[in-house]
């Protein structure tokens, strides 16, 4: 009780955990598991640990994970004790906790997912009419991320758009919704993206870099207003109608939504020509979280199942079902960004925030 609590006033404090998951819950037969495995993880993954068939294939290699969601960054601000795995939703945050709790040897990365713009297809259509956006399908297209930086740092409006004016919908400053860069994983990778273009394709690494590139920064993100803490909330909102017309999301939360059989007509899936893949990277604290990150890894059905929720598994590219019309299977045309230390990263949310 006395570890549930601290991790609960931990929450209190830092506003990082969502909700608890518990994989192996769901009336399902756990089969040879013998080991629990306490886990926090990003809350894109709670699906995944949740899904009925990941319990099963864990179970059968000897395991049940209970699974806490808490925002990547925000785990730094978690005591961990007591817990077998960290799984955040990129590196550089598990690096941090590697560091934190003298972690050694590689980090497994088990999968990743490149961040991408859904907007509705009205959207679409008026940044491609207007330079900012391409289209190579009806709901694929590319999003051209120095046009857009121009964009943001001329404070332009929908209305300044050309053909924008016969869609009501589109009115005011034009920007992306994104997460809370704070405290969000894909929200601070998209200021890692932005970044880097705004610095001539190069990293920010220094005080010049952050000095050069925090204007524009702070416009994507104050415009804004008030910023979500989990990329699902403000998918959840676009799905169903709500909200910013352009959001940023990981891939894999699209992908999922298609594999569940839906196919929004309206939706348009754009990738920023800059990006960042979120690699998903697991900090093993004991021997039994090291076992369960492999196997996450290495199991052929886990492996497909982690595509059923959206997710590319590392060197599988051709494994990635996609939608074809919707996603890249092979992600050509899309330049990686590097993402800075964890140190810039958090003093450039500080500077957007702030």
């Amino acid at each position: 009780m006395r570890r549930i609590a601290g991790i609960v006033l931990a929450v209190v404090l830092i506003g990082g955990v969502v909700a608890a998951v518990v994989a192996g819950r769901q009336g399902e037969d756990t089969g040879t598991a013998t080991k629990t495995v306490r886990a926090v993880i990003g809350s894109e993954k709670a699906e995944f640990f949740a899904d009925p068939d990941v319990v099963k294939a864990l179970a059968a290699k000897g395991y049940t994970v209970e699974a806490e969601t808490s925002g990547s960054w925000a785990m730094e601000g978690l005591d961990l004790k007591g817990y077998d795995l960290a799984f955040p939703s990129s590196q550089a945050p598990a690096v941090e906790l590697a560091g934190r709790y003298k972690v050694r040897g590689t980090l497994p990365r088990p999968f990743y997912s490149p961040l991408v713009v859904v907007a509705h297809r009205a959207a679409a259509e008026v940044l491609a009419a207007n330079g900012l956006a391409t289209l190579d399908a009806k709901n694929r297209g590319t999003l051209r991320m120095g046009a857009y930086l121009d964009a943001a740092r001329d404070d332009r409006t929908w209305q300044q758009l050309k053909g924008a004016d016969r869609h009501g919908e589109l009115s005011g400053t034009l920007f992306i919704s994104s997460t809370d860069p704070r405290t969000s994983n894909s929200g601070a990778l998209y200021l890692a993206a932005a970044s880097c273009v705004a610095n001539g394709g190069r990293v920010v690494a220094s005080e010049a870099d952050l000095d050069r590139t925090a204007p524009v920064l702070k416009k994507l993100v104050t415009v804004q207003g008030a910023q979500q803490s989990s990329s699902d909330g403000v998918f959840r909102d676009f799905v169903s109608g709500a909200g910013n017309p352009l959001v940023l999301v990981y891939e894999s939360q699209v992908a999922a939504l298609l594999a569940g059989g839906q196919r929004p007509g309206d939706l348009v899936v754009l990738y920023p020509d800059t990006t960042v893949n979120s690699d998903h990277t697991a900090v093993a604290l004991t021997e039994d979280g090291r076992a369960l990150a492999e196997l996450l890894g290495s199991d052929p059905k886990v492996r497909e199942r982690a595509v059923r929720h959206g997710f590319r598994p590392q060197g599988a590219a051709a494994g990635f079902a996609s939608a074809a019309t919707y996603l890249k299977q092979e992600l050509t045309g899309v330049r990686q960004a590097p993402v800075p230390t964890s140190e810039v990263l958090h003093e450039m949310a500080r500077r957007a925030r702030g």
